[in-house]
């Protein structure tokens, strides 16, 4: 059975599209709703807030501490970002607003242009990212039932 290349979950987020869309858009707050534990803050020099083609990056931690530069390669305001590394795979988020309150939110792990679509097969990454993937939609919702300033 082969692993398909973009694995997505989404999640009813109880906030205007316009608001998740600023917390995605903003570096500096990808720690607060990271579900999969190894976003630990921004490097100096990233942008306050993203935009097309932007490069930010990421203080990271799986086992080790490590850095990864990020650039956005699909931007819609309020409605689509993504990003990508050199190792090509792309990290994306679609807003879909259901009415001022709520949207529903999308986040895909799109390995299609992956440099080692094997190694990710190999190491388990498309299981690990969806577990990640609802932790961090799950995150969102509890950042939008907060007031929307922590999780």
């Amino acid at each position: 059975m082969s692993t398909p290349a973009v694995i997505s979950t989404s999640r009813l987020i109880p906030a205007p599209a316009a608001e998740i869309f600023e917390l995605l858009a903003r570096p500096a707050r990808h720690a607060l709703i990271d579900g999969s534990g190894s976003v630990r803050g921004v490097q100096p020099g990233t942008p306050e807030r993203l935009s097309a083609g932007a490069k930010f990056g990421m203080e990271m931690q799986i086992g080790l501490p490590y850095k990864i530069l990020n650039q956005v390669v699909e931007f819609e305001e309020g409605r689509l970002i993504s990003w990508r590394h050199f190792a090509g795979h792309v990290w994306r988020y679609r807003l879909d607003p259901l009415d001022d309150e709520a949207t529903t939110v999308t986040e895909e792990f799109d390995s299609g242009a992956a440099r080692w679509p094997w190694a990710l097969k190999v190491l388990g990454w498309h299981r690990r990212n969806l577990t990640s993937m609802n932790q961090t939609l799950a995150r969102m919702e509890k950042w939008a039932q907060n007031g929307r300033s922590t999780p």
